[in-house]
């Protein structure tokens, strides 16, 4: 006959509570741009008016980073926030891939990587800022700091200070997600911003939500761990913000022209 002990009691662990924001703040964080200022001037009209219908608080904006590339509009995109941003609430702005790639051929200039990037829709971004269209189309005959030239030094300090993430109340807002398992102190540059095999299939509880772009997606993308708001603005038309308050969470999107 088979003996078996007692077994243990299972412990039953408590649920976490909804996460939230710190009393009197409201956050919006807005998805990749990728230069569609287009549809960023109507989203934050959009983002404006709600939040004026709204009691009001202590309000921030958060860009998750890649402004520049495949759209047509990167100089404009980063004018438009070195003339100023709309004074309803304090921006906040992450480094995603994008910015890092072009800030590393401005500081280092590199012939392979130059074509490379212009495929990765940095050739539009250029040609936001008036590069010639012969280097544009032959950059493997000219030096690869020619198109670079056409970058302002504004715009190349203002890409510089991005930060790589921003912790609020139970939210921690980054570009591309993080490593899991392992603490925010310790996150390697390169996963905040391109991560992705390893993070988006981690059912692992991080401590925080993460929201994150980079990664495109139809919809919005909400798990229990992440909330991805990468709509593919550049192509779909569609930029999204994700309004949050308190525990509330809520979502804002253009139905702009599609990309060509």
């Amino acid at each position: 006959m088979a003996l078996f002990g007692w077994r243990k009691k299972a412990e039953i662990k408590p649920p976490r509570p909804p996460a939230s924001l710190p009393p009197g703040q409201r956050v919006y964080a807005i998805g990749d741009v990728h230069g569609r200022f287009d549809l960023l001037q109507d989203l934050i009209g959009r983002i404006e008016a709600d939040n004026a219908a709204r009691a009001p608080t202590d309000v921030h904006v958060v860009m998750l980073g890649d402004l520049i590339d495949r759209g047509p509009q990167s100089r404009e995109i980063i004018e438009y926030f070195l003339q100023g941003a709309p004074g309803f609430a304090r921006w906040h702005f992450i480094m995603g891939n994008h910015e890092e790639m072009l800030l590393k051929l401005i500081d280092q200039p590199d012939s392979v990587l130059m074509p490379q990037f212009l495929r990765f829709g940095g050739r539009e971004t250029f040609e936001s800022y008036g590069a010639p269209q012969r280097v544009l189309d032959t950059p493997d005959l000219y030096s690869p700091d020619t198109l670079l030239f056409n970058v302002p030094e504004a715009h190349r300090d203002f890409m510089r200070q991005m930060e790589d993430g921003i912790l609020v109340g139970d939210y921690f807002f980054t570009h591309a997600g993080i490593r899991p398992g392992v603490a925010l102190d310790q996150q390697e540059q390169y996963d905040l911003r391109w991560i992705r095999k390893g993070f988006l299939d981690s059912d692992a509880d991080h401590g925080m939500i993460v929201i994150h772009g980079h990664t495109v997606l139809d919809e919005v993308e909400v798990r229990p761990n992440r909330i991805g708001i990468d709509t593919g603005a550049y192509a779909s038309g569609r930029l999204t913000a994700l309004g949050l308050e308190g525990t509330d969470r809520w979502f804002l999107q253009t139905e702009g022209e599609r990309g060509h």
